[in-house]
């Protein structure tokens, strides 16, 4: 049996359906009244994987470091202890690294490397999605300040296909570590022409004092910054994908991305 966790989630939720129209015989776990089973990373006793061959770990990164590797650290010691098999975990691209938020993906992957399970690795790039609520006009402005850097996003649609290639015969994917980067770049320049708005990028001061004005949780401010500075300085362009490998026709992250922005639009 299949387990996924954090199965409500944006991505998570994604693969549920589309597993269930392939008909890949699953089990959702989350906090959400609709699971099948009710696991919460931060109670212990909740963490049920009787019967699981294969999970999905669905990274619990919307908070502290030290808070995502505990629940992590958690999941994984009881799925080896209940007999889990192989462990597929959502992950950050090795560009990545320069992000605010790598750091618990980084510490994950090596404990699951040493767990003894069989293990798969998918390194998702920054959702296109994200990158266009960013990057949203305020007044027919886009102020965030992300340089002119080109970023490999990638649709948060073609990493739940991603998951579900792997989901299909876990077995052909064990040890085998995924960078799932967007295959085409663009830079929020590219996005304003497309959506017919203005590039004024702020200074990172302005951008701080903006975000330190909004009803944010204390990380997450420096997690959004860590994003503008390693976009402005070039770290978010990749020059290879392993995306095209389970998904072979990619969407436009382009388009997704201005979709996202229109939509945001102040």
């Amino acid at each position: 049996m299949i387990l996924i966790t954090g199965a409500s989630g944006q991505l998570a939720s994604q693969i549920v359906a589309r597993a269930r129209q392939k008909g890949i015989a699953i089990l959702t776990g989350s906090r959400a009244a609709t699971a099948d089973r009710h696991i919460d990373f931060d109670r212990p006793e909740t963490l049920d994987f009787a019967g699981v061959e294969t999970m999905l770990l669905t990274s619990a990164g919307s908070a502290e470091d030290d808070s995502v590797m505990r629940r992590h650290g958690a999941v994984l010691a009881a799925a080896r202890a209940q007999g889990v098999k192989h462990v597929v975990y959502t992950s950050l691209t090795y560009a990545s690294d320069h992000l605010g938020f790598a750091l618990a993906h980084r510490w994950t992957e090596r404990d699951l490397r040493a767990s003894r399970m069989a293990w798969t690795i998918l390194r998702n790039g920054l959702y296109a999605e994200l990158i266009g609520a960013l990057a949203a006009p305020r007044g027919g402005v886009i102020a965030t300040p992300f340089g002119e850097g080109r970023i490999s996003a990638v649709a948060r649609a073609d990493l739940a296909e991603a998951a579900l290639a792997v989901l299909g015969d876990p077995a052909s994917h064990a040890g085998r570590c995924y960078e799932l980067s967007g295959a085409t770049a663009f830079s929020i320049p590219d996005l304003a022409q497309k959506i017919a708005a203005t590039y004024e990028p702020s200074s990172f001061e302005e951008e701080r004092a903006r975000l330190s004005s909004l009803p944010l949780f204390a990380f997450q401010p420096p997690m959004l910054m860590s994003i503008s500075s390693a976009a402005a300085a070039g770290f978010l362009e990749t020059h290879a994908t392993d995306l095209t490998e389970l998904v072979p026709m990619p969407l436009n992250a382009l388009e997704i991305a201005c979709a996202v922005a229109r939509q945001a639009a102040q």
